[in-house]
């Protein structure tokens, strides 16, 4: 692979067009070094690692923008392209620049980019690093929360935009979409942070949120009789609501309330526990405007497959995610879902972890006699020992995999001009459930980010379909794409499509969603190897952090999982290890970052940090 992270990974545009090139050629790469042969001994095996990335499939790239000649622009503040080190190169492949702050611990400055994920499995090939999180000129005055600082000048910027009303949108090139390409980071998944959610409590729990800023998705939206519309789901937004009738109002807010505390009522839906949640919510007395939007919009669940505990257990969490950040239960990490892991790489990082960036490897060795893997090699013919050994499932074999089935998840990433829903103020983050046409098929999850999360350009937004595939992810969401968007270009445009937001450029793919594979699935894997699945399909993270906590508890089972770090002014130290302050091995990283309460919230973003009465 050209960039780090796998598919947790996050692009610049002209990254992504890299990424999209790559995957549609598929070439394999040969061995950098063959004489690593000769570091086997004869009680030991190799277990070689796949070369190919078979996770995406299906990748289609599609401009509908005005397509005026994009071929000699260049990326605005791009820097020159690196000889590559250690790695073949896919042709073609882009070199991205780094952050200008803050600096991640390492000896590269490539380090900058998404970290590698996949500890002692990660083999990282070259130039393209897989999250441009640059920072433009929106934000000039740098990410100041990845030092445990607030950002008013943030603010600032996001309020600008909401001050110009929204009329006709402005007409957007392919060639300003290349040129501002290093303002774009697009993620390959698309996922929010439930406010109550297992991945918050970890950045808060760990102090890990002291790297990473948040922006609240200020609105819930619903597609029913061919519109979008807005959800009411607080008791403010009920009682604001017109699209609601006053008897309405007081059905949904009863329902809602019942099901904050549904265990203390099982006698009302006990004789359901058998029957879908949609059909429970018909016996409830609900009109059917009301039923379409706790099924889809507030407890986002299948109509067919989801069982009534199901559906009460989501709607709750729902609700209790409510108002601890905002209005909805939903965060989104600013500069892109990629920032998540490069948080948690700079804590570790600061407290002595090491990452060996575009260092790929060959196979693991495994001692014949214990059955335990002891070694790696890597790219250059080195031997690398070591105790555990964690890989990501798309660097398995073939041979290990037989047994393993996989799911797959349809992707689509979308380039705007305007709002699925226009409002008074055009800096919004949306999240839309597109129920299914056919029963029995999966509902579409649309993401929709403006330019104030800092993943896309301004006058632009950047839109993320999801689903669970059925067939290609093109066959699974174009049906949707072609409900909220036009797809013509300007001068096919006819009269009806004029008020739906143009698609200026789409990209299609599918990915493999290796969650929920038992270990003993993989075929002559070592017991001291762990497996971690990539993303899944779910709109939270709380697949990967069980995961991540239980292959931990699995390898250390009386250490705590990540546990808060010292402050500074609490850590104490030997006199010996006073001395030597200006060696290689100084203590000097761990009293940089600030402690958790210099977080603040500011401008329409949300410095997560632990609260008085929260925590």
């Amino acid at each position: 692979r050209n960039y780090y992270g796998g598919n947790w990974a996050s692009f610049s545009f002209s990254g992504l067009l890299s990424w999209i090139k790559e995957n549609q050629q598929k070439t394999d790469t040969s061995d950098e070094c063959e004489d690593w042969r000769k570091l086997i001994l004869e009680n030991e095996e190799v277990i070689s690692l796949s070369k190919k990335d078979k996770t995406i499939q299906h990748v289609e790239d599609f401009c509908f923008g005005d397509q005026d000649s994009a071929e000699d622009v260049e990326e605005a503040g791009a820097l020159p392209k690196l000889p590559i080190f250690g790695a073949s190169g896919a042709e073609g492949v882009a070199q991205e620049s780094e952050k200008e702050c803050p600096p991640v611990e390492s000896a590269l400055p490539e380090a900058e980019s998404q970290e590698p994920e996949k500890a002692t499995g990660t083999k990282p090939a070259s130039a393209m690093k897989g999250n441009d999180t640059e920072i433009t000129s929106e934000n000039e005055s740098c990410h100041s929360t990845a030092l445990g600082e607030s950002a008013p000048e943030l603010g600032k910027t996001e309020a600008a935009p909401s001050e110009i009303s929204a009329q006709e949108p402005k007409k957007i090139t392919y060639s300003q979409i290349v040129r501002e390409g290093r303002r774009f980071n697009i993620d390959l998944v698309s996922k929010l942070l439930y406010s109550r959610g297992l991945l918050i409590d970890l950045l808060i729990k760990s102090n890990v949120s002291r790297y990473a800023e948040f922006k609240n998705a200020t609105r819930i939206l619903a597609f029913r009789e061919g519109k979008v519309e807005q959800v009411p789901c607080s008791r403010a937004d009920v009682f604001n609501s017109r699209q609601l009738a006053m008897v309405e109002k007081r059905m949904l807010m009863k329902f809602l309330t019942f099901c904050l505390d549904y265990e203390q009522h099982p006698d009302e839906y006990q004789d359901y526990e058998n029957s879908t949640f949609a059909q429970f919510l018909r016996t409830r007395k609900l009109t059917s405007s009301l039923q379409h939007f706790i099924l889809h919009s507030i407890a986002m669940v299948s109509e067919t497959d989801c069982s009534t505990l199901e559906g009460l257990q989501a709607t709750k969490k729902f609700l209790q995610c409510l108002g601890r950040y905002g209005n909805t239960p939903f965060l989104f990490p600013l500069y892109g879902q990629g920032e998540i892991p490069q948080c948690f790489c700079r804590m570790c990082a600061v407290f002595g972890g090491i990452y060996c960036l575009r260092h790929s490897v060959q196979c693991l060795v495994v001692d014949k006699e214990s059955g335990r893997c002891k070694a790696i090699v890597d790219h250059f013919g080195q031997r690398i020992s070591a105790n555990y050994f964690i890989v990501e499932d798309s660097y398995l074999s073939e041979s290990i995999c037989t047994n393993v089935c996989y799911r797959q998840i349809s992707r689509a990433v979308l380039i705007t001009d305007q709002s699925v829903l226009n409002t008074d103020s055009e800096q919004q983050v949306s999240i839309l459930t597109v129920p299914p046409v056919d029963l029995g098929k999966p509902a579409v999850c649309v993401i929709e980010l403006c330019s104030s999360t800092m993943t896309c350009m301004k006058d632009t937004y950047l839109v993320h379909l999801t689903c669970p595939s059925t067939k290609t992810a093109r066959e699974d969401l174009e049906p949707v794409v072609q409900k909220l968007f036009n797809l013509n270009t300007e001068k096919e445009t006819e009269n009806e499509e004029l008020e739906k937001p143009r698609v200026l450029w789409a990209v299609y793919f599918n990915m493999r969603d290796s969650s929920g594979v038992d270990k003993n699935l993989y075929d002559g894997l070592p017991s001291n190897v762990y497996v971690c699945s990539g993303p899944d399909s779910a709109l939270g993270n709380d697949c990967a952090v069980k995961q991540a906590e239980t292959i931990f508890q699995e390898m250390f089972p009386t250490e705590e999982f990540c546990p808060p770090p010292p402050n500074p002014e609490d850590i104490i130290y030997d006199e010996d290890e006073i001395v030597p302050e200006e060696s290689g091995f100084s203590n000097s990283p761990e009293t940089k970052p600030q402690p958790s309460t210099e977080e603040s919230s500011s401008g329409g973003s949300t410095a997560v940090k632990k609260e008085d009465n929260e925590e």
